[in-house]
């Protein structure tokens, strides 16, 4: 009695596995799994196309505010992020010098005024001496050489006042120089803004004899920013002016920004052989939630479709083992499951594809339809352990 009750647990048990692995793995199986393949119903959404790229956010407008003249930092006005307006007197070079300078120039222009005014003093008695000698050579009072060198004094003096009248004009041209140094000493910004960085400090001397230095950095609205990115030339094809973009940053990860391609760029840029092209981002940055140099991942949105016919990228890879050694196809190939098991070859036309999906513009595929994506895990682990022999790791 013992050894039959044994016997019936026993069979009862293996009917109960059968059972189990037929739910599972048997042909009348419409789930993940049909007649031992993985499968994914064909269905319908959205598919979107997009490029992926790296870049920095900047301003849109960023001035750098230097010195025209030399000299040591008498004076600072703002500081990092201070909001400035226009014309507004951000930092000043000591005016000493250069007030000496203007000073000098105004002693040169009076000098040059009062050589005018004798110029043309002597030139006037250098005329009536000449219109007297003309008299008295009527008259025959005198020689003709008499009157001839009155003339020549005449001309003489004349040409003496155009050149001292010219000679005003270069100081007074070198007094409205002096000025304008001196006026350059009052470090002014050109726009309305927020100041970025300061590069000086009070007491420090700036050269702007060979380059202009830069004393700060001026960004004209933090409200406004841009993604200056670097798209390889192998996808700058798909991007164009107007398409939707969104990227994170490492400050707020799991926020995304919204934004536009406002411009693509031509100008190459090569680092290493590799090529890429500035894609640039504008984004409102309302909150200043953005900061100048931050590190942007971005992906641009180059096409969407919406509620088409989509398969797996995963079933287009797929290929059962009597066809993996067969001739390449022209068109993708997937491979639909019917419930007992067997696999249908199926030429489908691809359109527009992301990460995960690829849309379906063509062929015999329906809604509904169950494609292959791949073996099931034991599946695969049985035809990888007998396709050879083991392989072991190598200790070192």
């Amino acid at each position: 009695m013992r050894l039959r009750r044994s016997q019936a647990l026993a069979i009862g048990a293996v009917a109960l596995l059968g059972a189990i692995a037929f739910a599972r793995y048997g042909p009348g199986r419409r789930g993940a799994a049909s007649g031992g393949y993985v499968t994914v119903a064909v269905d319908r959404g959205p598919v979107e196309a997009t490029v992926t790229a790296t870049g920095t956010v900047n301003p849109v407008k960023t001035v750098q505010v230097g010195t025209y003249v030399s000299g040591p930092i008498k004076a600072i006005y703002v500081d990092f992020n201070s909001p400035v307006t226009q014309g507004e007197l951000v930092a000043k070079i000591d005016p000493a010098p250069f007030a000496v300078k203007v000073e000098e120039a105004e002693a040169n222009v009076a000098n040059a005024r009062a050589q005018v005014a004798k110029d043309r003093a002597d030139l006037a008695l250098k005329k009536l001496l000449f219109e007297r000698n003309a008299v008295l050579l009527r008259r025959r009072l005198i020689a003709q050489n008499d009157l001839d060198t009155a003339r020549s004094n005449h001309d003489q003096a004349a040409a003496q006042l155009a050149l001292d009248q010219a000679s005003l004009q270069q100081q007074q041209a070198a007094l409205e120089e002096a000025r304008v140094n001196l006026a350059y000493t009052d470090i002014r910004s050109p726009v309305d803004g927020v100041v970025v960085s300061r590069n000086v400090d009070v007491g420090q001397t700036v050269a702007a004899s060979f380059q202009t230095p830069t004393l700060f950095l001026i960004a004209e609205d933090l409200t406004k920013m841009q993604v200056d990115t670097n798209v390889s030339e192998s996808d700058v094809g798909r991007v164009a002016e107007g398409q939707a973009a969104s990227f994170t940053v490492d400050a707020y990860p799991a926020k995304p920004f919204r934004g536009t391609v406002a411009q693509v760029r031509n100008a190459p840029i090569t680092v290493q052989n590799v090529v890429t092209y500035d894609v640039v981002i504008a984004v409102a940055n309302p909150d200043l939630e953005l900061k100048p140099g931050m590190t942007a991942t971005v992906s641009i949105t180059t096409a969407r479709r919406d509620a088409v016919l989509r398969i797996p990228l995963r079933a287009l890879r797929f290929r059962p083992e009597e066809a993996a050694g067969g001739a390449a196809h022209a068109s993708p190939v997937v491979w639909v499951a019917a419930p007992d098991g067997a696999l249908r070859r199926v030429e489908v036309r691809t359109g527009i594809r992301d990460e995960r999906w690829a849309e379906v513009v063509g062929g015999a595929l329906q809604e509904g339809d169950r494609v292959v994506t791949g073996l099931p895990r034991r599946a695969e682990a049985e035809a990888e352990a007998s396709s050879g022999p083991p392989r072991f790791p190598h200790h070192f």
